[in-house]
Parts: C-alpha cells; sequence; structure tokens
C-alpha cells in the first residue's frame, strides 16, 4: 500500500510517467421495442424490457498528474489483450518515457509473463523493460485511480443501453477525447501518513 502511495505523492516526471490501468466488463443491451418518440423538453422514454447483445471488455489507462486517458474497447480480457494495451502505453502513448510506472490490480493476467504469450522473446523483454509495475494490495483495489476514472466514465458514458460494440467504441472515444481536451486530472488526497492513522489495524503491533 505504501508502495503505491509514496507513488503518487511524486511530482509529475514526463521521463517516469505515472500511468493506473484497470478493466470492467460491460454488458452490451439493446431495446426490445423502440423508445417513444419525445419532445425536446420530455425526458427519453424506454420499455423496461431489454435484450442481451454480448459483452465485452474495457481497459483503462490513465495517466492522473497529466490529465490523460485511454479506453480501449475489446471483446476479452485476455493475457494477450493486456500485452497489446502495455505495447501501446510504451510504443504510442509514452515513446519518449524511460519508464512507465503502471499502478494494477494484481491478477492473473496483469504479469510481465503475458508479453511473452502475446509476442517474441525479444519483443516482450523490450516492452517490459520500460515497465515498472506496482501492485495494489489484495483487497486495496480502491488504491487504483484507474478506478475512479472508470466510475466516472460510467456515470457519464455507459448509464445507458448500448447495444453494439462498435458503437461503444465511438461513445467512449467521445468521452475520452473531451476530458482529454479538458485536461482533467484526478487529485488524490489519501496519503502514507494518513494510511498509517486510520488504517493502523492493518500495520503489525
Amino acid at each position: 500500500m505504501e508502495d503505491v502511495l509514496d507513488l503518487y505523492a511524486e511530482a509529475k516526471d514526463e521521463r517516469r510517467p505515472q500511468v493506473c490501468f484497470d478493466e470492467r466488463p460491460y454488458q452490451l443491451i439493446g431495446d426490445k421495442l423502440e423508445p417513444l418518440s419525445v419532445k425536446p423538453t420530455q425526458v427519453k422514454r424506454i420499455d423496461y424490457e431489454y435484450k442481451r447483445e454480448g459483452s465485452c471488455n474495457l481497459f483503462m489507462m490513465v495517466q492522473p498528474l497529466g490529465g490523460w486517458r485511454k479506453v480501449k474497447v475489446t471483446e476479452r480480457r485476455t493475457k494477450v489483450d493486456f500485452a497489446q494495451c502495455m505495447k501501446e502505453l510504451v510504443d504510442e502513448h509514452f515513446p519518449e518515457a524511460e519508464v512507465i510506472r503502471i499502478v494494477m490490480d494484481n491478477l492473473n493476467t496483469h504479469s510481465p509473463a503475458s508479453l511473452y504469450e502475446a509476442f517474441e522473446p525479444e519483443e516482450a523483454r523490450r516492452i517490459s523493460r520500460k515497465l515498472e509495475i506496482h501492485y495494489t494490495p489484495k483487497h486495496g483495489s480502491w488504491l487504483n485511480m484507474a478506478e475512479v476514472e472508470i466510475a466516472v466514465l460510467s456515470r457519464q458514458c455507459l448509464n445507458r443501453r448500448i447495444d453494439d460494440i462498435e458503437k461503444l467504441k465511438r461513445e467512449t472515444a467521445a468521452w475520452e477525447s473531451k476530458r482529454n481536451d479538458k485536461g482533467v486530472t484526478i487529485e488524490w488526497q489519501f496519503t502514507t501518513t494518513n494510511a498509517r492513522t486510520k488504517l493502523k489495524r492493518l500495520y503489525p503491533s
């Protein structure tokens, strides 16, 4: 826990950016009946019945101090999908960085070993050398600021029925672009000092 909190306390460093990474499943849902037509001042009226159109996955990558985030919509959440996200971070989003310091949950897919599932050993090693992983502790995923950004995405973009993965990609891309254009950052308030006081029960006595 303190490893992550100490990282959050550091100033922004373009050569060593902090990036929080997380994912969430998404259920594609459509209407069984067409919504009723409404006037401009009326609330949209939809039937309570819906139909399931499958599911997909949302990867969230966010640089809290840089006001940048990226939502990647994929059909699945596999080791290869994770590895592709890491490659994009290294080669597309932060190509000039000496190292990217990533905060993520300790899931089975969140490992440098996933890179070797997706790429040749030389390529996997090249990518892994640019990554410095900081895992949140067990039952401590709330320490991952990507969860904050996912919550905002859920309220502002996913709070309605979306029945098609391509539409979901367009909608999340539009939300992402608007947030990035505004340069919205995350101001983390919980510090190591707070943890030692408020979570004293978690420390050895």
